[in-house]
């Protein structure tokens, strides 16, 4: 008797995501960049530097994409390149952005376009950033000039990336910019993230009436121990709330759903054509009352698990599901706009990519209206404050000598989409192991 073959629908998507200032390079007018300069804010004290050179050329890891058979590259546009000084707006750099998409165009990928992926201006950072209700305005100024730009070659945006761990690093963990540890500003900057993408779904649907605009949530997993007490239940209950519900509740009701605050929030209803997933792992959460800063929780792993590179997560393929019914319920396509893992060495990615892919195909039997995947990411990068610690790409970068070496896991993701399916023998060649749970008996 055959084995099975997991096949995608004919349309799906497939893709890769990247960010303007991981890649791009000398991104020198932004906060990150000043947060660089600071001893002890990126592990290791690398600086993003050159990154991936994308500014010069970007076209070179284009083609790498085309390559392997991707056929749209999520990428985002940097703020302080546009609008360097507050209402000047660079037109070489947009030129810049417009000879990138069109260039995607050209090689049969579509791109996706993320207008806000963690970095803002330095002289939007001086007058307070997202704690400012006036950076609503700003932002969707420079949307729609954006759009004014690229639209005839994107209708597909993204207008705010992971307003949640925008927030908590930045204004909870203080190891982002600007370094803040307040509750209250945390709250006031998802609600000012908010009303920013209303805003601009709505500039954007008013220049390109057949956009398709949506924002992109990242999840995470969280359960109790094992063997956790009812305050470990609470306690896990009360953070996933905070991270994973809250926003994605005042989205869909118009209402500020607590920590947010309490009352109407109309301006941010049916303001989703889409609705983007970025999923990579899971915490164990447990009572402790001496950590406020973290909601009154400790996330750990537990003993047995599956450990990421660094220390960055679990390798826990299930919770993609876990995060996907929860989403169902908006009654929108479904985009996973990121999901992958440091690796180094490569030893879990192929593993990783298929597991999450006959997972997320399990999804799509449910008619669960997944429409797309995007890897995160094409290319090693500059991963925040990690530095150059954690390498996500399917291709690894040197960021000294800008020297590229495909990984296994771009066969893997290569083959993969080319066949549009998970087949037994991608899976024999690239992670025999998984045989006994893809195909038991």
């Amino acid at each position: 008797m055959p084995e099975a073959t997991f096949h995608f629908p004919p349309d799906f998507k497939w893709g890769v995501a990247v960010a303007a200032h991981q890649v791009e390079g000398n991104n020198d007018g932004n906060d990150w960049w000043d947060w660089e300069q600071q001893e002890g804010s990126i592990k290791g004290g690398r600086r993003s530097g050159l990154a991936c050179n994308w500014w010069q050329d970007a076209e070179a890891d284009f083609d790498r994409a085309a390559a392997l058979g991707v056929d749209s590259l999520r990428l985002s546009v940097e703020w302080s390149r546009v609008e360097p000084r507050a209402g000047a707006f660079d037109e070489v750099a947009l030129e810049r952005y417009v000879e990138m998409v069109r260039g995607l165009r050209g090689r049969g990928i579509e791109p996706m376009i993320t207008l806000h992926h963690f970095t803002i201006p330095r002289w939007l950072s001086e007058q307070g950033g997202w704690e400012s209700r006036e950076t609503v305005r700003l932002f969707v100024r420079y949307v729609a000039r954006v759009v004014q730009a690229l639209s005839p070659y994107c209708d597909l945006w993204c207008t705010i990336n992971e307003p949640n761990v925008y927030a908590y690093q930045g204004y909870l963990a203080a190891i982002w910019p600007p370094g803040e540890s307040s509750f209250g500003s945390a709250m006031t900057v998802i609600r000012n993230l908010l009303l920013g993408h209303a805003g601009a779904y709505r500039v954007i649907h008013e220049l390109q009436p057949g956009a398709r605009v949506g924002l992109a949530h990242a999840m995470l997993v969280f359960d109790p121990p094992r063997d956790g007490s009812l305050l470990d239940r609470v306690a896990t209950r009360l953070i996933d709330r905070a991270y994973n519900r809250t926003i994605l509740a005042t989205l869909r009701r118009g209402i500020w759903a607590p920590p947010l605050g309490f009352g109407l929030a109309l301006k941010v209803r049916e303001t989703l054509d889409w609705i983007g997933l970025n999923y990579y792992t899971r915490q164990r959460v447990a009572f402790d009352r001496t950590r406020s800063e973290d909601l009154y929780t400790r996330r750990f792993h537990e003993d047995d698990a599956e450990l990421l590179d660094g220390g960055y997560g679990e390798f826990y393929p299930e919770g993609m599901l876990r995060c996907l019914e929860r989403l169902v319920g908006f009654d929108l396509p479904i985009y996973i706009t990121e999901n992958g893992i440091p690796d180094d060495d490569d030893d879990q990615r192929p593993r990783h990519i298929l597991t999450h892919l006959h997972i997320l195909w399990k999804g799509i039997q449910r008619s669960y209206p997944v429409m797309g995947y995007y890897h995160w990411t094409l290319v090693d990068n500059f991963e925040w404050a990690e530095g150059w610690t954690l390498r996500f790409g399917l291709i690894a970068v040197d960021p000294e000598t800008q020297e590229r070496r495909p990984r296994r896991s771009a066969e893997v993701y290569g083959n993969l989409i080319r066949a549009n399916a998970i087949g037994p023998r991608l899976v024999d060649e690239y992670a025999p192991e998984l045989r006994p749970k893809l195909y038991p008996g």
